[in-house]
Formats: structure tokens, sequence, C-alpha cells
């Protein structure tokens, strides 16, 4: 069965304690409501989802978002994302590709960036990618570039451009190495 949650301004909320630590423990989405850095899975709060995340477990099945009193499908979801967010469609693909290939995917703009990207998750381990999302027509300046590259090797993470093809589903990724001669 579809855990529930309601669509409230702009977030997805799972009212039930112990559904949104199911979620929580599924695979790090969402953040306890006023709770920044869980430091445990054994929270006593709902569980505030973003667009993105919500969208992505809608489409797995795991949850259904409603709003006054029916289910918001996954074409509402995606309206509703695109109010939210610029450029929502290409940050979802790239959101849904790395997930699909079993990563955690966070925010990343504590660190600048689209998306902090995680191999087992927050609180085992800092992250050790940072994500930009571009399109394809997209241009990024070497200015850019070298702050992004230098941002990254400050927090010691590894810079990646994320390309997403909205028609074929493909996303390709440059990673940049910084080296020091």
């Amino acid at each position: 069965m579809k855990i529930r949650t309601h669509f409230i301004e702009g977030n997805v909320i799972v009212l039930d304690v112990e559904a949104g630590r199911s979620v929580f423990k599924s695979g790090f989405f969402g953040k306890p409501l006023g709770v920044p850095k869980p430091k445990d899975l054994e929270f006593d709060e709902p569980l505030v989802l973003d667009l993105i995340e919500a969208r992505y477990l809608v489409e797995e099945g795991v949850i259904e978002v409603r709003r006054d009193g029916r289910s918001l499908s996954l074409e509402e979801l995606d309206e509703e994302g695109e109010r939210s967010y610029e450029r929502f469609r290409d940050l979802y693909a790239v959101y849904r590709d790395l997930r699909r290939r079993g990563f955690v995917v966070t925010s990343g703009i504590k660190f600048g960036s689209d998306f902090a990207v995680y191999k087992e998750g927050p609180g085992l381990e800092h992250a050790p990618f940072i994500v930009q999302v571009k399109g394809r027509e997209d241009r990024i300046s070497a200015t850019e570039l070298v702050r992004a590259g230098r941002l990254a090797t400050t927090v010691r993470k590894h810079f990646i451009i994320a390309i997403p093809d909205l028609e074929s589903g493909r996303v390709d990724y440059l990673i940049f190495n910084w080296v020091r001669f």
C-alpha cells in the first residue's frame, strides 16, 4: 500500500511519523520537520519531502500525494515542480538517473550546486560529489568552471556536470578532477 502524503504550500508532507521514518530509512528521502541534520533514524516529527523527491517516490509507487482530498498525478506534480523550480524537468531527470544508479541524492544548495550525491548516505559519509545540472544548449564559462572547481576542492568533493537528454532519457556526466602541479 502506498504511503499517503499531503501537498502543502509547495512541499509534500508525510504526517504519519512511522510512515515518514520508513520513507526516510528507505534511502534518506526528505527531512524531519525542524530537524536540519537528523542524528539517528528515530525522529518524532513529520517528514518533509522536496517536490523532486516526491515525484520520484510517486513514480516508484512508494507514496501518493494528496491535495484537496484527491491524489495528484505525475503530470500535476510536474506542473507544480515547474512552478517551483527553474529547469524542473532537467533536475528531475538527473535526480532519477542518480537514484536509479543507487546513489543517495540531496540538495546541493549549501555547496552552490544542484545536488550533493552520496554512495551511502548523509551521516554515514561526507558527500563525495556535487552535481550541477546543465541543458544541452547551455554554455559554461571558464570563470564558472574555475569557481566550481575551487569550491569542490575546498569542500573535498568531485565536481560533476550532468547533462540530461529529455527525449532519450539519457544523462551524460562530465566529471572533473583537479590536479596540483
